[in-house]
């Protein structure tokens, strides 16, 4: 696999939504944003994506003000825009119009090439029962490994 510097994670997506496929989009920054980014100061925790007008874009992702950007830096949760084919974006809307799937950004990170990348996922909402299924399937998963390395001792 390339080698990907991870800036940032939205782990609890894993956790409030079944992820059905990902997609890697560019992003559309400033270059404070660029730089403030590199130096690992984004945040997604709240942030999804929503497409307008056969765009996409990337609502509450949080890029904290480079420290010597003065005037030039933007607003730190501003709208970003999403780069993605026609395609795709054609795609990701069949998927949004049915009932229930999202767009949610699962990480930031900077590729091989030093391009700054969004993973997108289309996601579908997880009932209370569907979490507690998940997190005692982890529970019982850990005590097997446990178990199994207890035995093997």
């Amino acid at each position: 696999m390339a080698e990907l510097k991870l800036i940032a994670q939205n782990k609890k997506a894993w956790h409030d939504y079944f992820i059905e496929e990902t997609y890697e989009a560019g992003i559309e920054l400033f270059g404070t944003e660029v730089k403030s980014i590199r130096n690992g100061k984004a945040s997604i925790k709240e942030s999804y994506a929503e497409i307008k007008n056969g765009e996409v874009f990337i609502l509450g992702m949080n890029v904290t003000p480079y420290d010597f950007g003065n005037r030039y830096n933007q607003d730190p949760i501003r709208v970003r825009k999403l780069l993605l084919h026609r395609r795709e974006i054609a795609k990701l809307l069949g998927y949004t119009t049915r009932e229930g799937y999202t767009l949610v950004p699962l990480k930031v990170y900077i590729n091989q090439r030093g391009l700054i990348k969004v993973e997108i996922a289309v996601a579908k909402g997880k009932k209370l029962y569907d979490k507690r299924d998940t997190l005692a399937k982890k529970d019982a998963d850990r005590k097997i490994q446990k178990a199994i390395k207890d035995y093997n001792r």
